[in-house]
């Protein structure tokens, strides 16, 4: 199983071109679409490109060869709560899912239900998302000089989530309201998106415990989660290796993304 989130395709800051990359990696029993996965608030006509477009061919592919994929909405693509429990063959909208894992409950939501400023102030979240697109946009030019220069990426969001007070407070706070729910309806799992914050954190209260997740985003941390041999793993995608992927692409032949990184690994010295 694997689970994405907070893709936000239709947007400058998606980074669809990674995402596509990962996908190709990957043939899972079921793909969890948790939420903002097309960005329906900034969806302009101009500018959904064929990256974006092959991402959502990617996983009608998945749907056509035996993958259940189940599309959860978000506050970004909350149009498509129109049509909960609306099945398109293997493809399934729904608002919230439920489901056993070795014998274990897991319960999937979006989770911008927990967001005042969402339920309340819409258009304030609307104008939020915005300047956020802005800011990942900023960012790309300031990263792509940083490069130019030998050095590491920054990342502006993060350093402003980390270093302000109520941010870091709401994403507590968002945190333990998803983990006190679960604990309180019995779940042992509850697996988030939303706050773009990936994790796999045990959270507990007088009541009892859960592992509270959440699987990230494909805007900055290019995370995902998967369930495998019965254990949770939370994965990044490494920019690195797909920019020698395209370079591989050249002389040897297309393969799964793993089976590239084999190469690369076992020939290290071809890039030193």
């Amino acid at each position: 199983m694997a689970v994405i989130s907070d893709t936000h395709l239709g947007t400058h800051g998606c980074r669809a071109k990674e995402l596509l990359a990962y996908l190709d990696s990957i043939e899972p029993e079921y793909l969890i679409l948790n939420g903002d996965i097309i960005d329906i608030w900034q969806f302009r006509k101009n500018y959904f490109p064929q990256e974006h477009l092959e991402v959502l061919k990617k996983i009608i592919e998945f749907s056509e060869n035996n993958t259940q994929v189940i599309y959860l909405t978000g506050n970004h693509d909350e149009l498509l709560r129109k049509f909960s429990d609306v099945s398109i063959g293997s493809i399934k909208i729904v608002d919230k899912h439920v489901m056993w894992l070795n014998g274990k409950k897991a319960w999937f939501f979006h989770g911008d239900v927990f967001d005042a400023s969402i339920q309340n102030a819409k258009w304030l979240a609307k104008i939020g998302g915005w300047s956020y697109d802005m800011l990942i946009r900023f960012n790309r030019i300031i990263n792509w000089w940083l490069i130019q220069f030998g050095k590491e990426r920054y990342s502006l969001s993060k350093k402003i989530k980390n270093s302000v007070k109520k941010a870091v407070k709401y994403i507590n706070n968002f945190e333990n309201v998803a983990a006190d729910l679960a604990i309180k309806n019995d779940y042992d799992y509850v697996i988030c998106g939303h706050i773009h914050q990936p994790v796999i954190e045990t959270k507990q209260n007088e009541k009892g415990c859960c592992m509270y997740l959440n699987s990230g985003d494909w805007i900055e941390n290019l995370s995902a989660l998967e369930y495998r041999d019965h254990q949770w793993h939370l994965v990044y995608f490494d920019q690195l290796k797909l920019e020698k992927e395209i370079i591989l692409s050249s002389e040897t032949p297309r393969s799964t993304f793993s089976g590239v990184i084999d190469f690369i690994n076992n020939n290290t010295n071809f890039f030193s």
